[in-house]
């Protein structure tokens, strides 16, 4: 995950926040069409029925956020968004789901997914989250919480995760820590404003910074790595 993988929230104050729908199931395509289309902030920009087909149908539409299934035919969604994260200025991936194993959980957020929610998320928190999203703000269903909850729980002194992000985390500066554990608590902008007396624009300077200086592409990568850390 280089420099070319990051990518600022897209500049939607001024237009809807364009949306890729990735999913073998056409119904679920269509649901999900109407859910967004109706929304007048959000539209819809194209679909994908498959893995596979992401990379074209992104270059064609350019959405801001691409919402991805996990279980495809050809190519699945987890790889579909590691192809997408290493593009030079990569959408946003949210994941929607029916399938919330452990590995694929992880794999996700590691591979630069901005969320990850199951589908049956009702449909008012399936807008907010493609909202967050698009914003730069981390979204996990509580089901994904637990999972790295559980995740850091099961792990030990001794593991080689936790000393790789240890080290990585130990050459921060103080206030620079204090944001990254709070990402790591799943706060927003505003929230780490509020708790560390800082203005928002501030903020987002101290996650940019963080994002560079750690070399990952969203905020929550730098949540997961404080979660490996043992610091929350």
């Amino acid at each position: 995950m280089g420099e070319q993988a990051r990518s600022e929230p897209p500049d939607t104050a001024l237009r809807p926040v364009r949306i890729l729908i990735v999913d073998d199931d056409a119904l679920v395509r269509a649901g999900l069409s109407m859910i967004l289309g109706g929304t007048p902030d959000l539209t819809v920009v194209g679909e994908a029925a498959d893995g596979s087909e992401v990379m074209a149908v992104t270059a064609a539409c350019r959405p801001d956020v691409v919402l991805m299934d996990i279980r495809m035919p050809r190519l699945d969604g987890l790889a579909a968004t590691e192809l997408l994260r290493a593009l030079p200025r990569p959408p946003e991936v949210l994941v929607l789901t029916t399938f919330d194993a452990d590995e694929h959980v992880l794999r996700a957020l590691r591979a630069g997914a901005g969320g990850f929610l199951l589908k049956d998320t009702p449909p008012a928190e399936i807008v907010r989250a493609v909202r967050r999203v698009a914003a730069g703000e981390a979204t996990l269903s509580p089901t994904v919480t637990r999972t790295l909850i559980a995740h850091v729980t099961a792990g030990t002194a001794a593991d080689p995760r936790r000393d790789r992000a240890a080290q990585l985390l130990a050459g921060l500066t103080e206030r620079e820590r204090a944001v990254a554990v709070a990402l790591g608590r799943g706060r927003t902008n505003a929230e780490i404003a509020a708790e560390l007396f800082m203005s928002v624009a501030t903020v987002k300077a101290y996650v940019s910074r963080l994002l560079t200086r750690l070399d990952l592409n969203n905020r929550v990568q730098v949540a997961l790595l404080v979660h490996d850390a043992g610091l929350v």
